[in-house]
């Protein structure tokens, strides 16, 4: 009985062993490269996947997208300059059976073709080109390893170049053109910063200029202005005299402007002047006081 017992409970051990390396729980992102007897016979997953322990083997393949660092690699340019680059490969695999089949260690065989296809790619570029585009240099990495890695069943995605060191003598001539041209930028900013400055001072003096001549204009205009205004209050000031004047002069008789005829006169005789000039119609002035003086004695007799 205890045979029985030790027989049966072997068994459930083998059938539970047996249905653990049945069961495979495969995730989103991996594929199960599936091998019976030695032949490949497709890809399962994701999610469970049955097979047979015993005629069955399996490759697990992960989908996601992965990155294989280049260590630093010594490449010559078109002008026979040696430059050392680092770079990052960044790959996916698109094609999991081809990546089981076709090649046995990817990373292994992507570094020696790495290597490969940067020297071809650098030995077609000039050193100021390797150290300015390095977009154009990434690009065509990228074009040359994926052409590669294609029958692989593997898409490279990008190629990222890291470090790019010169030889010593070339470092420093870039060292000395970069200090030449910050200088002279410096010297262009401070150039610049004068024109600018000069440019504002013109301008001030030229703003300064325009008001002191719209200034200029508006005092002459103002003072025009006042002197119009001032010989037109003169004009009307003896407008108004000459008014005033006519209108006394309508009441005058004769006999006073007689009067003032010869106080004019007398005023004339006074002056100094060696020669005196009489008006023609003296006689009708001496009629004249005549009469005056005959009216005053008749006044005088009367009474």
């Amino acid at each position: 009985m205890g045979v029985i017992v030790g027989v049966a409970i072997a068994v459930l051990v083998l059938v539970l062993v047996a249905l653990a390396r049945a069961v495979k729980i495969v995730r989103e992102y991996q594929r199960i490269v599936l091998f019976r007897l030695g032949r490949a016979i497709g890809i399962r997953g994701p999610g469970l996947v049955f097979i047979n322990p015993i005629t069955d083997r399996t490759t697990l393949v992960d989908l996601r997208e992965q990155f294989l660092e280049i260590a630093q690699q010594t490449a010559i340019t078109k002008d026979n300059a040696p430059i050392s680059i680092d770079f990052i490969i960044f790959y996916k695999v698109a094609d999991p059976a081809m990546t089981v089949l076709q090649v046995q260690n990817f990373a292994a065989a992507a570094q020696n073709v790495a290597a490969t296809t940067l020297r071809s790619v650098v030995g077609d570029m000039m050193l100021d080109d390797v150290l300015s585009k390095r977009e154009e240099m990434n690009a065509a990495l990228r074009v040359r390893l994926d052409e590669t890695t294609e029958r692989w069943g593997v898409k490279v995605t990008n190629v990222e170049v890291r470090e790019v060191n010169p030889p010593t003598g070339v470092q420093e001539a870039m060292t000395r053109q970069m200090s030449a041209e910050r200088t002279r930028r410096a010297a262009v900013t401070e150039a610049e910063g004068q024109k600018q400055a000069a440019i504002t001072v013109a301008e001030g003096s030229k703003q300064a200029a325009i008001l002191s001549a719209e200034g200029q204009k508006q005092a002459t205009i103002l003072s025009a202005e006042g002197e119009r205004q001032a010989a037109v209050l003169r004009a009307e000031g003896l407008a108004a005299g000459l008014g005033k004047i006519l209108i006394i002069a309508r009441d005058l008789d004769e006999t006073t402007m007689q009067l003032q005829y010869l106080e004019t006169l007398k005023q004339v005789g006074v002056s100094p002047s060696s020669k005196i000039v009489i008006p023609m119609e003296v006689g009708g002035v001496l009629k004249g006081l005549n009469e005056i003086l005959q009216l005053r004695a008749n006044g005088t007799s009367a009474q």
